[in-house]
Parts: structure tokens; C-alpha cells; sequence
């Protein structure tokens, strides 16, 4: 399958971002868009490579810059802007939104939308629903489910699925039994599916176990949750 790359440059207000916007060459017609949202490093090898993950399941995938031109590989500049945006929900909404919207002026890309988003990522699309965005999905897998900024009832439109690993000691029991409490005081159509054994940052294959606490590959955790992301976003995406 020829999975087809360009960078994409868009804008936040005066923030210049460039993406990357990924498709199937041999699939002709528009198709559903999702806009994938890196990791705590930004737009890494690992958000790289799920993008092209899911472009080849089908969809037009842009996976987006949260952080801006050369924040990332700069540790300081990286953390400066990941707790920035972590303590503005408003901000941190805005950034995702301007992905969306340069996904949109995609031609590859049409109908339904969805927010896929890794640990950071995860934390960014989850804000994105709890804002009332409009799209029709949104998936965070092992990212955080504590927010500043719950969702009043009524305000989630979009189907929810949260991936996370049972033994991931950065997002703890508490914050996934407040994470419930939320989204059914929210009257969200929501899922929470949890993988025993998982640590956090169980999708990064390249991961060297022991470099961040608390963060391993599990190889069992990240076929399952592909699977349960791939079933979710058929049904949510249908035309």
C-alpha cells in the first residue's frame, strides 16, 4: 500500500504550525479526516508512524503540530509550551481546532471528522469534546483523563473512546473514576477500555523500558487498542 506524505503549514493565530498530512494514492475520492495529535515530544517518529497507521485503514490523517516551528527537540521549549497549553484549556482547544481546520481545506478529505491523540495528544482530543467540537469521534489512547475544565452536560456531541493501561502510574484509578463521573454527568456516549499490565506509552514500540518511569511498550496492549480504534472510527465514520 502507497501511503502518501506531504508537510502541511497552517497557523494559530500568529503561531506558524506544519503538519503532516497523510492519504492512501491508490484510494480515489475524499474520505473521513482524522487529525492525529502527538505525543508530550510533538511530531515524532511515533506520531509519524500512526499517522501513516491510520491513512492506511483508509482515512485522510493529518497529524498536526501542537507546539509550533522548532519547538521540538528542544526539551525546555517543549515543556514550556506542553504546560502552557496543558493550564489554557482554551488555548490548548484553539491549537487543536486550527489542526481541524486545515484538515478540512484538505481535498482528500471530507464528511465526518475524528481526533485520534497519543498521551498528550490523548489529553488535547478529549479537550477538543469536552469543548463541543464538532466531530463526529474522538479517541485518546494512554493519554491523561484529569482536565480543568469538565464537560458541562450536553456539551459532548462527539463518541468517546479512551484506551488506557491498568498499570499506568501517570494516570491514576482516580482520575479514571473521575473521568466516568464526568462523562455521565456530561450525558456523553462514551467507552473506557482498559488493558491489564499496560503502562503508559503502550503504543511506542521504540520505547527503552527503563529510560522514563512508568512508560513501557506492550506489544498485546497496542494490537488491542488498534483493533478497538479501528472498529470504534468504522462505526463512528460511517457515511
Amino acid at each position: 500500500m502507497n501511503i502518501a506524505t506531504r508537510d502541511l503549514s497552517y497557523r494559530d493565530l500568529d503561531t506558524p504550525l506544519t503538519g503532516l498530512f497523510c492519504w492512501n494514492e491508490a484510494q480515489e475520492g475524499p474520505r473521513p479526516g482524522i487529525l492525529l495529535i502527538h505525543g508530550g515530544a510533538g511530531l515524532d517518529a511515533h506520531a509519524r508512524e500512526q499517522a501513516c497507521r491510520y491513512a492506511a485503514l483508509g482515512y485522510a490523517v493529518l497529524a498536526c503540530d501542537m507546539f509550533g516551528d522548532g519547538i521540538a527537540g528542544n526539551r525546555e521549549r517543549v515543556m514550556a509550551c506542553l504546560l502552557a497549553l496543558r493550564d489554557d484549556p482554551g488555548r490548548l482547544v484553539r491549537r487543536g481546532q486550527a489542526g481541524l481546520a486545515a484538515l478540512a481545506g484538505c481535498p482528500d478529505a471530507a464528511g465526518p471528522a475524528a481526533a485520534v491523540g497519543f498521551c498528550f495528544g490523548g489529553m488535547a482530543a478529549l479537550a477538543l469534546a469536552r469543548a463541543g467540537t464538532n466531530l463526529a469521534a474522538v479517541v485518546s489512547i494512554h493519554g491523561s483523563l484529569a482536565t480543568s475544565a469538565p464537560a458541562p452536560p450536553g456539551a459532548v456531541t462527539a463518541r468517546i473512546l479512551a484506551c488506557h493501561g491498568a498499570a499506568d502510574p501517570h494516570v491514576p484509578p482516580a482520575d479514571v473514576a473521575a473521568f466516568a463521573a464526568e462523562m455521565n454527568h456530561a450525558g456523553a456516549d462514551w467507552q473506557l477500555v482498559m488493558y491489564g499490565r499496560a503502562k503508559h506509552g503502550f503504543t511506542h514500540q521504540h520505547a527503552i523500558p527503563g529510560t522514563m518511569p512508568g512508560v513501557a511498550y506492550d506489544r498485546l496492549a497496542d494490537e488491542r487498542s488498534f483493533a478497538a480504534v479501528r472498529a470504534f472510527l468504522a462505526e463512528a465514520l460511517a457515511p
